[in-house]
């Protein structure tokens, strides 16, 4: 065969994947809209991309998996799904068509293998949407919107209804929130629609109304006037802390359950995979999603700690600076904050050493903790640095870690990343909390002191972890299968 042959061969081979990926994408379309079935690729969203980014997630999946998993195999059981009566759920599509393979042998054809595969989703009981309410529109309050609109579908699991923020609502302030909505300078532009509906005083996303509601407390607001009823209060203010605080979300009438974008006193803390079934939202209204290095750290502990054992250790985070650090050198409440936080690597406490303890009580006087925030706005890495009860190695410290970013309770909080080459701007945009850098693992000699890196959008790793704990709060969680 000539080279003009092999090469004509290539460009039909990648025209037949591109026209693949299309079919695969309106499948995907119809199944989260028509059904509220949402596919994802080894945890990798698939809503909204495009031909190219969805031929690269399959190249992931399957250097992931260590076995080829093709375009055209997706389709094939995607379509298989669309076949079937099922109710609203999540459904990994990369480790369905991996068992698919492994198990051929046992099935006829496709949509035999998805039907016993799926058979449990049928017993799912019926879902009520949640009204949501976002107290504060900051860099976290902007990204759950985002999210929350984005993943809307038919709207029967959680839906954006108010944002409440302090001070006057006019056509100038609802055209700046709109606009830092709709652009990011970190996380690019919004995919959707917003406007402004000044006689409402209301943004209108993707849409869809959301009143723009302003208070000086959650004592002055009526929900029910806007149609809003037992709501959950997502407060991303910072200003709220403990429960004293937080329970004055309950006395605004329409809202019925609150959860912190922080770590919080006196209620738990939850790290949504880790601890979060350990509390009955029937019993309990308050909940703190816990802090962004909290969520990175805490399921890759578990996994050591339930795997090898963990002696003592100490946590480095190396963290993006933050809106509490000054732009230029000025007074501060802390020490070394108050130095230009875009020139400087500044040196600081994070409480998320002990805050682990919280969600993992065998932790309690383990890990020592420190922080150094550094000139980038967002993107950081947790260095963990352990001594094991057990002996291992690298290759066995990392088939554990793999082990559990396939399977288990924690697929959607820890991703394994194979790349040589990662640094801070890689990551992103990922949904995972933990990002382990396999290709950084250090092992000592004598195969209990060991070094971890775990790399965390600390924006949107962070986002998604508050989305999964009030899916959970909320009862909205639907059928999945990962």
């Amino acid at each position: 065969m000539s080279f003009d042959d092999v090469y004509e061969k290539e460009l039909s081979f990648q025209t037949d994947r591109r026209k693949a990926s299309v079919e695969f994408i309106n499948i995907i379309s119809d199944l989260w809209y028509d059904k509220s079935i949402e596919l994802v690729l080894f945890r990798n969203q698939l809503i909204d991309r495009n031909v190219s980014e969805i031929l690269n997630l399959h190249e992931y999946a399957g250097e992931f998996v260590q076995k080829p998993i093709s375009i055209f195999d997706s389709v094939e059981i995607a379509q298989a799904i669309k076949t079937l009566d099922l109710p609203p759920a999540k459904l990994d599509i990369g480790k369905l068509t991996y068992e698919f393979h492994l198990e051929d042998n046992k099935y006829s054809n496709a949509l035999a293998f998805v039907s016993e595969k799926l058979k449990e989703a049928k017993e799912t009981k019926e879902i009520s949407p949640k009204d949501v309410v976002l107290y504060g529109f900051g860099r976290i309050g902007r990204l759950l919107a985002r999210e929350l609109m984005t993943r809307t579908g038919k709207g029967n699991q959680m839906r954006l209804r108010a944002i409440v923020t302090r001070g006057k609502i006019d056509k100038i302030v609802l055209e700046k929130r709109a606009s830092l909505l709709q652009y990011d300078s970190i996380h690019g532009d919004f995919p959707g629609t917003v406007r402004i509906d000044l006689e409402n005083k209301a943004l209108i996303i993707n849409g869809t109304t959301v009143h723009m509601i302003s208070a000086n407390g959650p004592e002055e607001i009526d929900y029910t006037a806007y149609g809003i009823d037992d709501a959950l209060v997502i407060d991303n203010t910072g200003a709220f802390r403990d429960k004293e605080a937080l329970s004055r979300h309950l006395t605004s009438n329409g809202a019925s359950k609150v959860l912190l974008t922080a770590p919080g006193k006196g209620v738990p803390n939850i790290v949504h995979g880790v601890n979060h079934t350990e509390y009955n939202p029937n019993e309990v209204d308050i909940f703190s999603a816990a802090s962004c290095t909290t969520n990175a750290i805490t399921p890759v502990l578990k996994a050591i700690e339930d795997s090898f054992g963990v002696v003592q250790g100490h946590l480095e985070t190396i963290h993006a600076y933050t809106n509490d650090q000054n732009l230029v050198d000025n007074m501060h409440s802390k020490y070394r904050r108050g130095r230009a936080a875009a020139l400087n690597m500044v040196i600081t406490e994070t409480g998320a050493g002990s805050a682990v303890t919280k969600a993992l009580p065998s932790f309690e006087g383990k890990l020592t903790s420190n922080a150094i925030r550094v000139p980038v706005p967002n993107g950081s890495l947790a260095i963990l640095k352990l001594e094991l009860q057990a002996s291992t190695s690298i290759d066995g410290i990392n088939a554990v870690m793999k082990k559990y970013a396939l399977e288990g309770d924690l697929v959607e909080q820890i991703k394994y990343s194979l790349n040589n080459e990662l640094v801070s701007s890689d990551i992103v945009g990922s949904s995972a909390p933990s990002i382990y850098d396999s290709n950084a693992t250090i092992v000592a000699k004598d195969g209990k002191n060991v070094v971890l890196y775990i790399w965390y959008d600390n924006e949107y790793g962070y986002s998604h972890q508050v989305i999964r704990l009030a899916k959970y709060i909320s009862k909205v969680r639907r059928f999945t299968y990962y």
